[in-house]
């Protein structure tokens, strides 16, 4: 086949391995929403915001279905949300969001991963001083004006507006007690939301050569692939 194809074909099953991961992680998010709020979406906004992210990323409507469901039966895992704090190399912050049926599993791993990468796990909430969290939505501006949409996320509740051009979104930031009230102010507007999540957003950064970048980046795709990780933020600027 040649030296194309199998280029072709490493970025195809890397694709379907963000797919798979992607999958996964929000199957997880649908399992805690519908524990902790119910199976109907209509009363429960984290497990609206769920299905709205698994739309995002095109996870199939059965296997939505099909991880609420199994999120009611007697069988279901018992996840549970677990931060882990920690330094990279050269003083980067990096916060990990699990979601796991087996803590020690977890801990071992994510500690393994930062002690390879010459850094180290810090206590609990030794690091929340340097993010802030903040509701993030992303809305397409597909045919819609910048500026009355910006007007109408503003009514929202929204506190800060990005554009990415690239994408063609709108990004509208709220603060973290505002999640809920601006994912059903949206709502009423019939804006149609691409995805909301709950980001840790760095309030100061740490500039890196690209070779440093290189190095963390190996210890970040090495936490982000753990089955248990849902999320990881860090203060790289």
């Amino acid at each position: 086949m040649g030296r194309i194809f199998e280029k072709r074909k490493h970025k195809m099953f890397a694709r379907f391995d963000r797919m798979a991961k992607a999958f996964t992680r929000i199957g997880k998010e649908i399992a805690i929403a519908t524990k902790l709020g119910g199976p109907d979406p209509a009363g429960n906004p984290r497990l609206r915001a769920a299905m709205q992210n698994a739309k995002a990323v095109n996870m199939p409507k059965d296997r939505v279905e099909a991880a609420i469901k199994r999120a009611q039966g007697k069988d279901a895992a018992d996840l549970q949300e677990i931060v882990y704090e920690g330094y990279g190399p050269y003083g980067v912050a990096i916060v990990v969001e699990t979601a796991t049926d087996n803590p020690t599993r977890t801990v071992a791993n994510v500690r393994s991963y930062f002690n390879k990468f010459d850094g180290s796990l810090a206590t609990a909430g030794a690091l929340e001083f340097l993010f802030s969290r903040r509701g993030v939505f992303k809305i397409s501006l597909e045919g819609k004006t910048s500026d009355d949409l910006e007007m109408e996320l503003i009514d929202a509740g929204a506190e800060d507006i990005d554009i990415d051009n690239d994408e063609n979104i709108m990004i509208a930031y709220t603060d973290f007690g505002n999640f809920v009230h601006t994912q059903r102010a949206l709502e009423e507007k019939k804006i149609d939301v691409v995805s909301a999540e709950m980001q840790r957003i760095p309030l100061n950064t740490v500039t890196l050569t690209d070779e440093q970048m290189d190095e963390i980046s190996k210890l970040v795709e090495k936490i982000e692939e753990d089955e248990d990780v849902q999320n990881v933020f860090h203060n790289i600027a």
